[in-house]
């Protein structure tokens, strides 16, 4: 808005876009990455809504046409008279913008909120109360969690250079309305006044704190529970002085945060997952929450019994929401990762496959830039051996949604089994460490990290994790630690388990694992420490 204000129109493109304003390289591609497309489209529906509402009298208003990102000032059909002092306000107020940026422009999401934050703030202001009443008028089960997020209150001001703090709430907001079972929205804290009684149970209120500690700065969130006004969690990330100066803080700030946040295994899914282990699946009222909350459990542990919850779950639910990109995709995955028998009156497992892939590309249709859906659609590639598909299409869901630990695990373990260990590394640290409560199946490339820096017992006890998870992979890695830490006790352990699987025992072990490892150095690693085992050549290169 600056720049078209100042008659600079033609530098408004998604490159200088993406670069001055979200921190890109200057390689950035906008085919590749799609963040400049998926903010216009985010501060569209935005200034749509508020128009529609609020705003529905204004003089002037502000318009960003569908494949543009110049904006256009509407002159309203009433009030004209009164152009000439709004266009004044909107000017000043784009000239004296405060440092809510994450770069040297404001960006677009940014800047209406800046221009139009006090008229918004009435208008969710007066859509807060009925959207309450809504929520608990619904059914009885649990809805979708919805968190109030409150700029963070500074308390390092007078620190030099002082830290980035204005912004973190909108940043905050942004990560997490990438998660599709969470309801996130920016507050004024005079908002938050409603009566605790007229609040659904799935409602938190985030709020935080930055000070300075020495040489460090330190940002705060808690989390409290509406209803209760009690802690249901709190974090704090310490940052280095010199580095909170820097425009690209809040965004690491917002992602370590999210992690947790919009985790399935996080505080705000908590009274979900509590429901749903302590109630027998025939006496909950289920909604698409929870069958995501269901699908999410199967995720972490990969059992039949969970699938078939899940699958059930997402088959009980009224047309509409079946149809819903968030259960088409969830279903896709179903249908093609278990193997139990008719989990979608489907009779044969190449059935279910054809069925995947077009659930699966319906769900992309309804939703093309859910990072959900392309980790789905990933995992159906690599399933089928598809590996540089899988990879790109788990490019595009961290791209996407960069806090979602799932995805991040799984896009990790696939580079790392093709060899790309350094390029896996910061995303399965992320995932297994910042996460809450990881599940096994995240271990598979720590183990790896473990064995390449010769840290020994931390790759024996990761392997041991692995294994719960990865019936094929997870032994063989519990073997190779222990051969060099000379445990006998947890190779004969392992080596059973290996000899007992299925797909072993019909094609051979390791045909069977060229299938999923394209890295011929791990490969080698493999056989050598079989061989070292005891396991015969014959029973590693073909069927027994």
């Amino acid at each position: 808005m600056q720049r078209s204000l100042a008659g600079q129109e033609q530098s408004i493109k998604a490159y200088s876009i993406a670069v001055d304003v979200f921190g890109r390289g200057p390689d950035f591609d906008p085919q590749a990455d799609p963040i400049v497309r998926v903010q216009a489209r985010r501060l569209r529906s935005l200034l749509d809504d508020y128009y529609r509402g609020p705003g529905l009298q204004d003089a002037l208003q502000i318009r960003l046409p569908i494949g543009r990102y110049i904006p256009d000032f509407v002159v309203a059909e009433t009030e004209a008279a009164s152009i000439e002092p709004v266009l004044f306000q909107v000017a000043r107020a784009s000239q004296n913008a405060p440092a809510l940026r994450v770069g040297p422009t404001v960006s677009l999401y940014v800047l209406a909120v800046i221009v139009l934050g006090a008229a918004m703030a009435t208008y969710a202001l007066s859509t807060w109360g009925p959207r309450q009443q809504m929520a608990v008028a619904s059914i009885g089960a649990l809805q979708r969690p919805t968190i109030n997020i409150v700029e963070f209150q500074n308390l390092a001001a007078d620190v030099q250079p002082p830290p980035q703090v204005a912004g973190l709430a909108i940043e905050l907001v942004t990560d997490l309305e990438q998660f599709e079972n969470v309801r996130a929205h920016y507050r004024v804290a005079s908002e938050l006044v409603a009566a605790a009684d007229d609040l659904p149970v799935n409602d938190f209120v985030l709020t935080g704190i930055v000070r300075a500690d020495d040489e460090l700065i330190q940002y705060s969130a808690i989390l409290t529970e509406s209803r209760t006004g009690s802690v249901v969690w709190n974090q704090t990330l310490s940052v280095p002085a010199s580095e909170a100066a820097t425009p690209g803080v809040l965004d690491k700030v917002s992602k370590s945060f999210s992690l947790v946040l919009g985790s399935a295994r996080g505080p705000l899914h908590a009274p979900a997952r509590h429901l749903m282990m302590s109630i027998a699946a025939d006496e909950i009222d289920t909604n698409l929450y929870l069958c995501q909350v269901m699908f999410d459990r199967y995720r972490e542990t990969g059992g039949d019994s969970d699938a078939v919850r899940a699958s059930a779950c997402f088959a009980a639910l009224p047309e509409v929401d079946k149809q819903s990109w968030s259960a088409l995709a969830a279903n896709a995955s179903l249908l093609a990762e278990y193997a139990g028998p008719n989990i979608a009156g489907e009779s044969t497992a190449a059935d279910r496959l054809r069925l995947a892939d077009v659930t699966i590309q319906r769900a992309i249709a309804l939703d093309p830039i859910s990072g959900f859906v392309w980790e789905q659609q990933a995992r159906l590639h690599e399933g089928r051996g598809n590996l540089e598909l899988a990879r790109a299409d788990f490019a595009a869901s961290v791209q996407l949604n960069p806090a979602n630990a799932d995805a991040l695990a799984a896009f990790a373990r696939l580079l790392a089994l093709a060899g790309r260990l350094t390029e896996a590394e910061p995303m399965a640290r992320e995932a297994a460490e910042q996460s809450p409560e990881p599940p096994p199946w995240y271990f598979g490339v720590p183990t790896l990290l473990a064995l390449r820096d010769g840290d020994l017992a931390r790759a024996v006890e990761s392997a041991e994790r692995y294994a719960q998870a990865d019936r094929e992979l997870g032994p063989i890695l519990a073997i190779i630690a222990a051969q060099r830490t000379g445990d006998r006790a947890v190779v004969n352990r392992y080596l059973p388990q290996v000899l007992d699987v299925s797909t072993f025992r019909t094609r051979g072990v390791l045909p069977r694992l060229r299938e999923r490892i394209g890295d011929d150095k791990l490969i080698d690693t493999i056989r050598a420490s079989l061989s070292q085992a005891g396991v015969p050549w014959a029973t590693m290169t073909r069927p027994f």
